[in-house]
């Protein structure tokens, strides 16, 4: 019922997994990752429990192909699964049970393995494999191009409804949250891997606005010991973030204006402000709201 890939990146050690299918909210079933251990997709007549059960074995010590060996082993009723492990240190594998529904198979590359069932080719996974290895960019974007890659090979036979791409760092962490690096889920959609590719520079811009919006003295309290450096990049960060969202979401430009007025330099944020104001009133309101808080002491300049 699902195709999916697990791969780690060698050159940053991100691990990630990416899955498209026909079912309501693969995200909640195919894909597992945890920062420095591995990345896991468990599908077919899944059995939801070889994702932890993976990524336990995977924390361990043991490589991906003896996970799998050991998982698949403990199941009576193997022969109607798949899953993808990939390991931390690149070694990668996948299985396939001798009943699921065809078209079924899997690959394993240098730190990647590619699965799929219930599918419309037998191109599927070697489409996506081949996507894989030859696109550029980062695990995310090379995750996301297996995908697209899968659909255009046949996809799904019952057709697409639900996706999940995740990435995570290649650092095993006491603060497992902060290593997530892309975790984007499409529950129900007629493109869901079409609506990836438009969430994922989304995340990518928020990220940055999230950088300075959650920053103790960059942004939250008295603005203090900012270097100057620390600001340009901040500044450069808001102004991409602005650029990926398009016109039509002005949510960075309002903190990069905010930033500025922080930071000094009254002229260019009472521009941008200006024309934020111009653009979304309410917006006029919002920062006379939030000045008080210890955002913006002299918000009588921009209101």
């Amino acid at each position: 019922m699902t195709y999916s890939i697990v791969a780690r990146d060698p050159g940053t050690g991100q691990l990630g997994v990416g899955s498209q299918s026909h079912f309501f909210g693969v995200g909640r079933v195919v894909g597992w990752a945890a920062s420095g251990v591995g990345a896991v997709a468990t599908q077919a007549f899944v059995n939801v429990g070889y994702g932890p059960a993976s990524l336990e074995a995977l924390a361990r010590g043991l490589p991906a192909q003896e996970v799998v060996d050991t998982v698949t082993a403990a199941d009576e009723l193997r022969g109607y699964r798949q899953l993808g492990v990939v390991d931390a240190c690149g070694t990668a594998a996948s299985f396939t049970g001798e009943s699921c529904a065809p078209a079924a198979g899997g690959l394993v590359g240098d730190g990647v393995a590619v699965q799929g069932n219930m599918l419309g080719s037998e191109r599927v996974w070697p489409a996506m494999l081949e996507a894989y290895e030859s696109t550029g960019g980062d695990l995310a974007d090379r995750l996301l191009a297996a995908l697209a890659a899968a659909e255009e090979a046949g996809g799904d036979v019952r057709g697409s409804q639900s996706a999940v791409l995740k990435v995570v760092s290649g650092e095993r962490s006491d603060t497992p949250w902060a290593e997530t690096v892309v975790d984007i889920r499409v529950d129900d959609h007629p493109d869901p891997v079409g609506e990836l590719a438009r969430l994922l520079p989304r995340q990518r811009a928020f990220d940055l606005i999230g950088g300075v919006i959650f920053a103790p003295d960059l942004m939250i309290g008295p603005y203090r010991r900012v270097p100057p450096e620390l600001l340009a990049e901040k500044l450069t960060g808001l102004a991409e973030a602005a650029e990926l969202l398009g016109a039509g979401n002005r949510e960075a430009d309002f903190w990069r204006a905010l930033l500025l007025a922080r930071s000094g330099d009254r002229e260019t944020a009472r521009a941008l402000f200006d024309d934020l104001f111009a653009a979304r009133p309410r917006l006029r309101g919002f920062l006379a709201g939030i000045a008080p808080l210890g955002f913006l002491d002299d918000v009588e300049e921009y209101v």
